[in-house]
């Protein structure tokens, strides 16, 4: 896709949703943090039900910590990988205490230094806790990068450094959500809504799909 394109496929995104963030729940960057370390494999959805009541007692490292590792395990028991990330929770929380004075750190590196963080968690921060130009490239900004041609790479690495390149002003900061949120709402993994979406002439997916009326009466011609 180029620049012109580019710039007009996130102009209508932005028109369609002019305020888009995480869909994860949290009271504090901390807390974000903690959010996006447990959402790994796992629905924004299934998180915010385990975190709502957590978060409610524990708002800082130092709470957690002292929370302890068994009662963080058992408030997310109904997330994917809850022991490892209980684990990590407390592991990540010891970490600020000790190297950063209890606050969530603001670069990439130091970030990707805490337990369970690795550079789309960084991202993810950087960007909603602080402001950051950045982009967290996970399944659906992966999928949809590529199906529409806006930035297409066989990586997660190569996807990030082309949205780098590709992504104008004023849609950098908030770019990554869009996708995100237009990957799980409409360009959907096995069968994309590409009847309601915003950008269908500038994607290079081929085909579109039909609407769900067209679909059934193409289907009740075959069969007729």
């Amino acid at each position: 896709m180029n620049k012109a394109d580019a710039f007009e496929f996130f102009r209508r995104l932005a028109e369609d949703n002019p305020s888009p963030t995480t869909e994860l729940e949290s009271t504090n960057p901390y807390t974000l943090l903690v959010a996006v370390v447990l959402s790994a494999q796992a629905t924004d959805a299934s998180v915010n039900l385990a975190t709502r009541p957590l978060f409610a007692k524990v708002q800082t490292p130092e709470q957690m910590v002292a929370l302890g590792e068994d009662a963080v395990r058992d408030a997310i028991k109904t997330i994917g990988l809850f022991n490892t990330k209980a684990k990590n929770v407390i592991l990540l929380s010891q970490a600020l205490i000790r190297d950063h004075a209890g606050q969530v750190p603001r670069t990439g590196d130091e970030l990707q230094k805490l337990p369970g963080v690795g550079r789309k968690t960084a991202n993810v921060v950087l960007n909603t806790a602080f402001g950051e130009e950045t982009f967290a490239v996970d399944t659906h900004v992966f999928r949809v990068s590529n199906r529409t041609g806006l930035a297409p790479g066989k990586t997660v690495d190569a996807v990030e450094a082309k949205l780098e390149r590709i992504v104008p002003q004023p849609f950098r900061r908030d770019a990554h959500h869009w996708l995100i949120l237009h990957g799980r709402y409409t360009c959907k993994a096995r069968t994309p809504e590409c009847w309601r979406c915003p950008v269908i002439d500038l994607c290079r997916y081929k085909p579109k799909t039909l609407t769900p009326q067209a679909k059934a009466g193409t289907l009740g011609g075959r069969s007729a």
